[in-house]
Order: C-alpha cells, then structure tokens, then sequence
C-alpha cells in the first residue's frame, strides 16, 4: 500500500491530497497540466518536504510531519522524468550499470540481462546517448532506474516529449514493463489513453486536490473525469477477455459483460484478459434492438442511470451485464423521454475506432 498525504502552499498554488493505493500496481496520478501531479511525485520522492502529511509504503514511513523525513537516497526510488537524463559521455551500457552500482549489494532481484530483453535494448548497448532516439533514450533511463533496484518506480511524463509515433512505439515496452514487474510504479500523465493502457489504479487530482481514485472502470465513471477529458473521449473503460484473434488484420472479439465486440488489437492471446477503451463518440442507444444486420456491435443492456450533461444532452448509464457503458442522448430527442432506470436498450458499438490492450498471462498461462 502506498499512503500519501501532503500539504503545502507554493505562492498562489496549494496542495492538499490524500490517497490509498495498492501495491504492487501501476499507480497512475492523472489530471491537467499544471495540477499538481508533479508535485506529488517530487514529495514521495523526497525531492521536496511538505508542510504537513505522511508519505509511507507498504508500512515503512519515510515522512511524517515533526517526526521523520527519510532523505531522497534513503527511500530508494527509482526516477524516470521527461527528459531522460542519460549521461552522454556513457554507452547505453554504462549507463545501466551506473544503475547497477547505486543498488545495496543485498537487493539485487532485477538482472541486468531481464532488463535489456524487457526493453528491447539488447542491439543498443554500445551506443552513446547522442546515437539514440528519444524513445530509446527513454527505454536506457527506465532500465538505469530498474538496476539501481529501487522499492518504487516513479514515472513523470515519460512520454510528454515524444511526438505520436514514438509514443506508439514506447507504450508497449511500458506495457511490458508493468506486466513482467511486480513492482509498484507510480505513473504521472495527463493523457488518458496512457492511464487506461498501463494503470492499475488512478488518482485523479485537480487543482491540488484528489477529487477520485478507483480502478480504471471506475474512474471511467467519475463526473470529475469528464469534466477533464470530455465526453465524447470516454464512454466507457471495460474489461473482458480474448475471444479471437486475427493477426493479419490487427482485430480481435472481446467478451465484455454478456457479449462481444470487435476491437484493434495485436500482440496478444485467446484467453487473455484486456481493457477495452470504448469512445462516447462511437456509441449510439436504440430503444430497441435492431432487426437487421449492422456493421456496429450491439450490446443489450439496462439503463442505471440518466444524468443531465447540459441544456443539449443527457448522459445515460447502461450495464451490458456487468459492465456499465455511458452513451450520450440529445435532450430534445423522443427517446430522451423514455429513458429510465431499468429499461432494457442496445448500445450500437463501431469497433473500428474502439481499442483494447491486453491485460496480464491468458488463462492457460495462470
């Protein structure tokens, strides 16, 4: 378990948070630039002393408030910031083993030889920093942090300076990351569709305050998340499992609460758990099922909730047999006016812009 509470003032800017959350997992602190998300990381850090608070993982305190602050070397955290840091007068190699040498010679669990196969660095390691793309230069500074043998990894916008394409590159080396590592990480962003590929719980924080924390599914649900992200970015967030798989076109069906659905999704197996991102954009709601074949999904399910989203537009929760997916529906529509709790609906799904990242072993694995 990491605990954190932390209070401090930086001129016109306060923070006052508090979270829970379970280790060993990916803990992802989400929310707009300027938040506060860094702050939190640089106070579990110790790279700065709040005001007031505890900070401890796992029961071992490193701060608390008048009665201890375990210096930053102290707390044996790992940190990967925006820039990578790299030391350019090192390889790739000599890099990593810097990491190496900074480790307690009794807590040697991470091999050096683990950390290249899980990062692709294996055809890098001569190479000097200058020599490396950004997203490599990112890959040597988190497997640096793996060999330093840290109790927690700190991620802080890895990905914020990479343009799109090396982020599509980079995201699955983390994927791999958070899966073959029981280790707890702590993962800032502020971009959504990171949190839902990689965290296993989220703190939501807003203008220094935590206003949510939950699993992924359950932040998906969160008003204040939508207020962040938008409404049309979410929809629902859902997991499910691997029902088939077509390599050659990169789709695959996913089992999601009593159905399923076609998603993009590669380099996974049958079997296997996934999280299924599905934007409010591509989910349409019919009163009635249809009677013809679509191109669309549909998932039959019961309406939970209807909520007012604005003076155009209801917000409509529907459970498709234990998962709840949110559509939009415009006020002024006949069908606003027979939505209620308990009403059986279909949500028509277009799986091509819908996405699903695979979660963990398939079962057979297990």
């Amino acid at each position: 378990m990491l605990e954190v509470t932390a209070q401090l003032r930086r001129g016109d800017f306060a923070l006052d948070v508090r979270f829970e959350a379970p280790t060993p997992g990916v803990i992802a602190l989400f929310g707009r630039s300027g938040c506060g998300k860094t702050t939190v990381l640089h106070a579990i850090a110790g790279l700065l002393t709040p005001e007031s608070g505890r900070i401890a993982l796992e029961g071992v305190t490193w701060f608390e408030a008048g009665v201890t602050n375990s210096r930053a070397e102290r707390r044996r955290i790992g940190c990967v910031f925006q820039d990578a840091r790299l030391f350019p007068h090192f390889s790739v190699l000599g890099n990593l083993r810097y990491g190496a040498r900074r480790a307690p010679s009794d807590s040697r669990r991470i091999a050096e030889a683990d950390v290249v196969d899980l990062l692709g660095l294996g055809e890098l390691l001569s190479r000097r920093p200058h020599q490396l793309s950004g997203g490599e230069r990112h890959r040597v500074a988190i497997g640096r942090a793996l060999l330093s043998q840290p109790r927690l990894l700190l991620l802080d916008e890895p990905l914020a300076a990479q343009d799109l394409a090396r982020r599509a590159d980079l995201l699955p080396y983390l994927e791999r990351l958070c899966s073959g590592l029981r280790m707890p990480m702590v993962y800032v962003s502020h971009q959504f569709d990171e949190v839902v590929r990689l965290a296993s719980h989220v703190v939501l924080i807003d203008t220094g305050r935590v206003v949510a924390q939950g699993s992924v599914g359950e932040i998906a649900q969160s008003p204040a998340l939508r207020a962040i992200v938008g409404p049309d970015e979410l929809g629902a967030v859902v997991d499910g499992e691997i029902e088939s798989l077509d390599p050659a076109s990169g789709r695959a069906r996913v089992r999601v609460g009593a159905s399923s659905i076609g998603v993009s999704l590669s380099g996974a197996r049958v079997g296997q758990r996934a999280r299924v991102h599905l934007p409010a954009r591509e989910i349409v709601l019919a009163l009635e099922a249809p009677t013809v074949a679509m191109s669309a999904d549909v998932l039959p399910g019961k309406v939970t909730v209807v909520e007012e989203e604005s003076s155009h537009s209801l917000l409509v929760a529907v459970d498709v047999g234990g998962a709840v997916v949110f559509a939009r529906v415009p006020r002024d529509a006949a069908v606003a006016s027979a939505l209620a709790p308990g009403r059986p609906v279909s949500l028509l799904i277009n799986g091509a812009w819908s996405s699903a990242y695979g979660l963990g072993p398939s079962r057979a694995d297990e």
